[in-house]
């Protein structure tokens, strides 16, 4: 498992490992530990703007021991094989989840990006510059990621911090169906389902789901 300390010092090495300069985005787990909403995390959820970014990225991994992994027992098998899976790298008990433009059914948008909650520079051969993306981000993608510990995640967040915005949630999941993939709605409608078994999640939020589904 990766504290924030441990992870902050592995991007920094990374950083000296790579011929390039990068940019990348974080989610999931990764961007977590920036807020504080837990403690460690097994896996390293990163989304590149292009394909060299990536390989560049996976070079410099690999020489420092980190060896491609399958995705099978990591996410569910249509996952594994929809066309934007990531490349899984680990090393012992630590994992990198790499994407290039879309998680699975959901792309990196522009307002995705605009919303960034931070960003994080690490330099020491080249720089390696991560953004964070929103809390309400971490969310919706971690409702169309679906791994086992996701939705306990998704719960954290909305259970520590009561300023979620379902309307950023939502709106950005109807840009994303206008864009031509409809199931970014239903995989958040299922997880909004579950969820409001926790906390309160006001009608009017289902509402725009189902409007667009019809």
């Amino acid at each position: 498992m990766i504290t924030l300390d441990d992870q902050n010092a592995l991007f920094k090495l990374i950083s000296s490992y790579l011929r390039k300069d990068i940019i990348c985005w974080a989610f999931g787990g990764t961007a977590m530990l920036f807020y504080g909403y837990k403690d460690s995390t097994k896996d390293i959820d990163l989304i590149f703007e292009s394909v060299e970014d990536r390989d560049s990225f996976i070079t410099a991994i690999t020489e420092m021991g980190y060896a491609k992994k399958s995705l099978v027992n990591v996410y569910k098998e249509d996952k594994s094989k929809d066309k934007n899976a990531p490349l899984l790298y680990s090393r012992g008990d630590e994992r990198f989840d790499l994407f290039v433009k879309n998680i699975f059914r959901a792309e990196l948008s522009s307002g995705m990006k605009k919303r960034f909650f931070a960003r994080h520079d690490f330099a020491e051969k080249k720089s390696l510059i991560l953004y964070i993306v929103s809390k309400e981000d971490i969310i919706l993608l971690k409702s169309v990621t679906e791994r086992e510990k996701d939705f306990e995640d998704i719960l954290k967040i909305c259970t520590t911090d009561k300023n979620i915005s379902w309307d950023i949630i939502t709106d950005e999941a109807v840009s994303q169906y206008k864009s031509g993939d409809e199931f970014v709605l239903i995989d958040l409608e299922q997880v909004m389902l579950k969820l409001k078994k926790y906390v309160f999640i006001k009608q009017e939020y289902f509402g725009k789901l189902y409007k667009k589904q019809k």
